[in-house]
Parts: structure tokens; C-alpha cells; sequence
């Protein structure tokens, strides 16, 4: 019987532990310090780690049924998500609306560009080639959706679109887990906090920009890893640097990686 060879063999027990990691990482809301939008940044960084895309973005429903952009991997995408709630028109509307995942989709394709003209045009013209949606929902309960896009033609393959359905479904269930814990009337109050504190972080990262001349997305890396290392909610940390409070004002740059 043939041998795999060693290098095949570590790659696929890196790729395991990988995979097992993020899993284990999105179901875990208990903690006492759970922090819902480094959750959701988190979801959006593991879908672009773990599949063949070049960015994600999250958009949750508030208590209203209203659809708030949650969580985007740069400033580019963000600004795709608010264009579909404004527009309320795009893969992101769709999957949220429907609760039904929306399979990769060329965007300049003719069906695209007639389901959703003007998130097309925008989508194109920031060098994406494709979008496909997945549901963050739980049996009927939808609560929002996880968008990725590709800056290439090529489809992700059925196992790969599982695997970011996967993501979604085990992301649904840590926040549908984080809110049965605690009274309805009290969740949907702190959801709404939590989804209002996103105003707070974009002017934190538009403070930052404008006082490190950095871009926008630099700022946020330096306002979540200031966040991070000294154990704090990034809500509260974006309202120090706002408020210009002592060292906080301006996070370092984030540590490299495996420092």
C-alpha cells in the first residue's frame, strides 16, 4: 500500500488543527469577557484564513429585523455591506432575507447584474470577480449572514462552500448560545449595544487614520491588537482614543506574527 509522503502528511494535520481551532474558537462564548464584535471579526478572519476568497464581511439583524453591517476583513468590503443595506439590494439582503445560502456568483454575469445593478457595478469596480453568501441561521431563525468574495473567476468548490456554511452555522449557534443565557428583554438591549458600539470603533478608526496617517484598516489592526494585549472590550478602547485618554489615544503597531 502506497505511503503518503511526510510533507503531504503534515500539511493535512496542520490543516486538521486548523480547522479544529477555528471551530473551537467561534463556539466559545461562555467566557465571562465575550465581547460580540471581536466575535464576529473573528468569523470574518477565519472564512478568509480557512477558504479560497479574499475577503469576508458579517451583517447581523437587530431587534427591529433591521440589518446592521457587523464585522468586514478591510475598509473595501465594509463599504459593500453598507451599500446593501442602503440599496437593499445584494447577495448579503438576499441571504439574510431568504435564510437560503447564495451560491458563487460571477458579478458581471448578466443574472447578477439584474438581481442586484447597482451592488454589481460597485463590487466590480473595487476588484472583485465573484460573491457567494452563507446564513448565519439556526433551523428558521435567521439571524444575519457571512458574505465572501474573490477577486478571480474560479468557483470554490462544494467542499469549500461547506466548510464557510460550516463556519456560519457553528458562529449561529455561539451567539443564539451567548443570548439564551440571559433574559430576552436584556438581549435584545445588549445586542442593540453591541451593534450600536460599531459606530463607536469606525470613529476610533477614522481618529486613528487621520492621527498616525495610516489607513483605516492599519488603524483598526492597532486599535484591536491595543485592545487584546491589555484585556479590554474594543468598545471601550475605541472611546478612550476618541476621548484622546492617556496612552491609549494611539495603540502601537500590532505585534507581528508569533511574536
Amino acid at each position: 500500500m502506497p505511503t503518503e509522503p511526510a510533507e503531504h502528511a503534515g500539511q493535512r494535520t496542520a490543516r486538521e488543527e486548523e480547522l479544529a481551532a477555528a471551530f473551537v474558537e467561534l463556539a466559545d462564548t461562555l467566557v465571562a469577557d465575550f465581547d460580540i464584535m471581536d466575535f464576529l471579526h473573528v468569523l470574518a478572519e477565519r472564512a478568509i484564513a480557512l477558504l479560497p476568497v479574499d475577503a469576508a464581511g458579517v451583517v447581523l439583524l437587530d431587534a427591529r429585523g433591521r440589518m446592521v453591517d457587523a464585522s468586514a476583513t478591510d475598509e473595501r468590503t465594509r463599504q459593500l455591506e453598507l451599500a446593501q443595506i442602503e440599496w437593499e439590494e445584494g447577495p448579503c439582503r438576499d441571504c439574510t432575507r431568504t435564510g437560503s445560502a447564495v451560491p458563487y456568483t460571477l458579478l458581471d454575469a448578466a443574472e447578477a447584474r439584474d438581481r442586484w445593478p447597482r451592488f454589481t457595478g460597485w463590487a466590480l469596480a473595487r476588484g472583485f470577480a465573484g460573491v457567494a453568501g452563507m446564513p448565519l441561521r439556526l433551523r428558521e431563525r435567521s439571524v444575519g449572514a457571512l458574505n465572501v468574495f474573490r477577486c478571480c473567476r474560479e468557483a470554490p468548490s462544494r467542499a469549500e462552500l461547506r466548510l464557510g456554511q460550516a463556519l456560519a452555522d457553528v458562529a449561529t449557534i455561539g451567539i443564539l448560545q451567548y443570548r439564551a443565557l440571559r433574559d430576552r428583554s436584556l438581549l435584545d438591549e445588549r445586542l442593540e449595544d453591541a451593534l450600536g458600539s460599531r459606530v463607536v470603533v469606525e470613529q476610533a478608526k477614522g481618529v486613528l487614520a487621520e492621527r498616525l496617517h495610516v489607513s483605516l484598516d492599519e488603524a483598526f489592526e492597532r486599535l484591536r491588537a491595543r485592545a487584546r494585549s491589555r484585556r479590554r472590550p474594543l468598545t471601550d478602547l475605541a472611546r478612550a482614543v476618541i476621548d484622546g485618554r492617556g496612552d491609549d489615544a494611539e495603540p502601537a503597531d500590532p505585534s507581528p506574527p508569533g511574536s
